[in-house]
């Protein structure tokens, strides 16, 4: 992260007065950017932006939200813990309006499929957070490996629904029970949306509704009795997987 804190690294994408356009990403749903941050030079930072005026219309998602729910994404991310988001911000002055600025990830071109026979410990934190999330969209494309081998998981905006809408390649957990050693994370989650600062922040980012269903979900996985979803049909794998 050029050697900041996530937090500097969150001021940095919100603050930063100059915003230049790079290029649009190609192979995504919504109008994607790269953009440079800064005076622009070769060293500048760069950032994925996500304008809320570029997003595609959705018959289940609510218009001009999906880059607040990657912002809310990142935040519950930050207080469990895992799994790695890039630290991902609302940005309001940029070239096409207020959207969502996240940090550019360098990828090496591996993801999930084909790598998912290593790195349990990092999937099976994926896995539980799309289920918290309610993820609608984890594609193995979404799980990006940098040089140092580790795991960024990105694209957010199909989350947080009200309705189950989990749809994902990670079935690799299904039937198994929490493990004791994340117990701690969810409960502080809890926690901190029940009565604390993350409550605050979803707040203004998700709608009532969708901060209430986030606390049941969260109290949901801590139940002795649960277990990691089965997948119910040919819905529940996203098209395409990759």
């Amino acid at each position: 992260m050029h050697g900041q804190s996530s937090e500097a690294t969150e001021q940095l994408l919100a603050g930063l007065p100059d915003v230049k356009i790079l290029g649009l990403l190609h192979g995504a749903s919504n109008y994607t950017f790269l953009a440079g941050l800064g005076p622009h030079r070769p060293s500048d930072l760069r950032a994925v932006y996500k304008p809320a005026r570029g997003e595609s219309p959705l018959w289940d998602f609510a218009a001009g939200t999906l880059y607040q729910r990657e912002v809310a994404a990142y935040e519950l991310s930050k207080v469990l813990g895992w799994p790695r988001i890039p630290p991902t911000v609302v940005r309001e002055k940029a070239p096409h309006g207020v959207g969502a600025m996240q940090l550019f990830v360098e990828a090496d071109g591996r993801h999930f499929l084909g790598e998912n026979n290593q790195h349990d410990e990092t999937w099976i934190r994926v896995a539980l957070f799309d289920v918290i999330a309610n993820n609608a969209d984890r594609k193995s494309g979404h799980c990006l490996f940098d040089a140092d081998d580790n795991v960024w998981v990105i694209d957010h905006g199909l989350t947080f629904h009200v309705d189950n809408k989990l749809r994902t390649v990670i079935w690799d957990f299904s039937g198994q029970p929490l493990p004791t050693e994340i117990c701690d994370d969810i409960e502080r989650a809890l926690l901190e949306v029940q009565r604390g600062a993350l409550g605050e922040t979803m707040k203004g980012l998700l709608s009532p509704p969708e901060v209430r269903m986030l606390k049941r979900r969260l109290r949901g996985v801590l139940d002795p009795q649960w277990r990691f979803p089965e997948p119910t049909s040919a819905w529940s794998i996203p098209w395409p997987p990759v």
